[in-house]
């Protein structure tokens, strides 16, 4: 790689690039990304790569790009240029989906019909990306370039604008750059929603003028969550380009600057995509000493998290960085003023780093005119649980949760009614149904007692029990709590083991008096964001779902059949065929019977696995909750009554 020595040598280049792009060309984009990649798209590009070998007269590009963000649907398979979108490409028959692409798409110009995606709700088939609903609806620019490029090519960064941002800050003074990231009115997107601008400036005009730290938190702990992630394997250079600029403003003529990104070491892809990242700018002069020929030097590292929930807080993470063991600090002094070793850092989340260039590029105005009047930009969600379209989902502020669940998400499947929609990850609380019309941003969220987090959002049905949501939340994070400070380490404790006694049916009204009480306590008198959100999930559930509560404690039943303690599994005489398929899938041998004889399960042993009702081929094996009147759960999804035995 040629050192770019001026800013005019990274144009040129840029130029070059741009210029040997044919967007006639065929070409081939597999989607990267660690769910497809779980689904073996590597191994799929690769055979496309030998396919291609051998036909010398087809002369497509293929390439291995970044998460596409419908992972549900992968591995995805982009034909260019007539926009084709393949999924479960490779699931099947390998060879055969790829014979199939080559010769019909290429070949012949027509798409493969039983590879294209189809609506779940029409059962159209849509052949082209763009005229997709979940990606239709989108508007990315923290992911504008996952799916699209390479990760592991600066060219193809560079060629899509990259550094361009970088070369110009150069030009700029610090302060400057500082004004506009305050004009563009960007918000961190860890959680905390602070503003980034301001953030920046305290950082500069910390009293110590020996050194900056620029950290990129990567500590993305949320179950469930992958916007970070996605990035950091699909787009790297974005966040090294983010980290730069924010280096170069809060350093640029007071003092040196250096640069970590705190990652999770099972995130090995992130990891590994990262680090080629910063070799490849470092070799170009985009990074390390005399950036494009400049006095400014910014070496960037990688330190890799051993997994604690914890150490997404910020003064966790530097004791985390240090060696030390990762726990919170009160504030003040804040990281801008004493952070990393001492020196005044500043701690930005993957996302938010990687909105910074465009801001820059675009203009402040120009990122400001997205979003609400508070809330500017856009949101990456991980959009999961039970919605028809799960994965990545970038929208501006103040979209309502109805849009992103119903209109990108498709809804709930098996046309079963929405319940709650939990947002900001395990510390985040539950918006029923009744409020989907509510606006996502920062002051909305808080004000329905819920969080807008890093970007968790999970969608529930009619089958979710909103007190065993909640005592799942707590579990989680009693177990992330680090202990340092007792309202977290003893309140968790107290909670989760009063939602236990709930959901196992020992429940009593005054428990749910204690667990308000403790809830509230908790989450004014923690000492970090950890326990000071933990109480969410448990507060906003007896809110809107007290109902639920109620009846586990007054009348020993869960609506939802999910505590265990409350529901029985038996089998009705007059739809049982003996077939025996509930005994063979019963792990405890609790359901018993002779072929084509009634079956009956032992309730001494029977663990309410489920098991019998997922194997019945009728309806013969059922739930019932554990009260006077037995009330019967049909089956999630029957299946056609098997045929009685002659």
């Amino acid at each position: 790689m040629t050192r770019l020595a001026t800013p005019a040598a990274l144009a040129g280049w840029r130029k070059t690039l741009q210029a040997a792009i044919d967007p006639k060309k065929p070409k081939l984009t597999v989607c990267g990304g660690t769910g497809c990649r779980a689904n073996g798209s590597v191994e799929l590009a690769e055979d496309f790569a030998k396919a291609l070998h051998g036909a010398p007269d087809r002369s497509v590009e293929l390439k291995l790009s970044g998460c596409h963000g419908f992972c549900q649907q992968g591995p995805i398979v982009l034909a260019d240029p007539e926009g084709f979108f393949y999924r479960g490409v490779g699931l099947g028959d390998r060879a055969r989906d790829v014979g199939e692409i080559l010769e019909e798409t290429f070949g012949k110009n027509r798409p493969v019909a039983r590879l294209l995606y189809e609506d779940p709700r029409t059962g159209e088939k849509i052949p082209r990306h763009r005229d997709i609903p979940f990606y239709a609806k989108q508007h990315r620019i923290a992911l504008r370039n996952n799916g699209r490029i390479d990760p592991n090519s600066l060219g193809d960064y560079v060629a899509a604008d990259g550094y361009a941002a970088l070369a110009l800050a150069l030009t700029l003074a610090p302060d400057e750059i500082i004004a506009s990231m305050k004009k563009s009115g960007l918000r961190g997107r860890g959680g905390a929603g602070f503003p980034t601008g301001d953030k920046w400036a305290l950082c500069r005009n910390a009293a110590d003028r020996t050194m900056r730290h620029v950290i990129c938190n990567g500590d993305e702990g949320d179950p469930g969550a992958f916007m970070d992630r996605s990035i950091m394997e699909g787009d790297p250079h974005s966040v090294l380009e983010g980290m730069a600029i924010g280096a170069y403003a809060m350093s640029g003529g007071i003092c040196p600057a250096e640069g970590v990104i705190y990652v999770r070491a099972e995130y090995p892809l992130a990891v590994q995509n990262l680090g080629a990242a910063i070799r490849d700018a470092e070799a170009a002069g985009l990074l390390g000493d005399g950036i494009l020929g400049t006095t400014f030097n910014f070496h960037v590292k990688i330190k890799e998290g051993a997994g604690a929930f914890v150490c997404g807080e910020e003064t966790a993470m530097t004791a985390s960085i240090e060696g030390r063991r990762g726990t919170p600090s009160p504030r003040p002094p804040y990281p801008a003023q004493r952070g990393l070793f001492g020196k005044p850092s500043n701690i930005n989340n993957v996302e938010t780093w990687a909105n910074v260039p465009p801001i820059l590029t675009r203009g402040a105005e120009w990122y400001a005119g997205i979003g609400t009047a508070t809330s500017k930009g856009t949101k990456v969600f991980s959009l999961v649980g039970k919605v028809r379209n799960c994965g990545l989902v970038e929208v501006p502020m103040g979209t309502t949760l109805s849009e992103v669940v119903e209109g990108i998400g498709g809804g709930v499947p098996g046309g079963k009614p929405l319940k709650s929609v939990q947002t900001g990850g395990p510390s985040g609380g539950c918006i029923p149904a009744a409020q989907l019309g509510l606006p996502v941003d920062y002051e909305q969220l808080a004000k329905a007692g819920s969080i807008m987090g890093s970007g968790g959002l999970v969608v529930m049905d009619e089958d979710t029990c909103m007190v065993d949501i909640a005592r799942y939340f707590l579990q989680f994070t009693r177990t992330e709590s680090c202990g340092k400070c007792a309202p977290c380490r003893l309140g968790t404790r107290q909670m989760l083991l009063v939602l236990q006694e709930i959901t196992a049916g020992k429940g009593t009204p005054a428990h749910l008096a204690l667990l308000e009480e403790v809830a509230s306590a908790v989450k004014v008198t923690s000492l970090c964001g950890l326990g000071s959100t933990a109480p969410n999930p448990v507060l906003t559930t007896l809110k809107c779902f007290r109902e639920e509560y109620e009846e586990h404690v007054n009348a020993s039943t869960c609506r939802a059949f999910v505590c265990s303690a409350m529901v029985s599994y038996f089998v009705e005489a007059d739809r049982c065929i003996g077939c025996g398929a509930c005994a063979r899938a019963c792990p405890t041998g609790a359901c018993r019977g002779e072929k084509k004889k009634l079956h009956v399960i032992d309730q001494s042993i029977c663990t309410k696995c489920g098991s019998c009702l997922a194997a019945c081929p009728g309806v013969a094996a059922a739930v019932y909750r554990k009260s006077g009147d037995l009330t019967r759960r049909e089956p999630q999804q029957k299946r056609p009554a098997a045929a009685k035995a002659a």
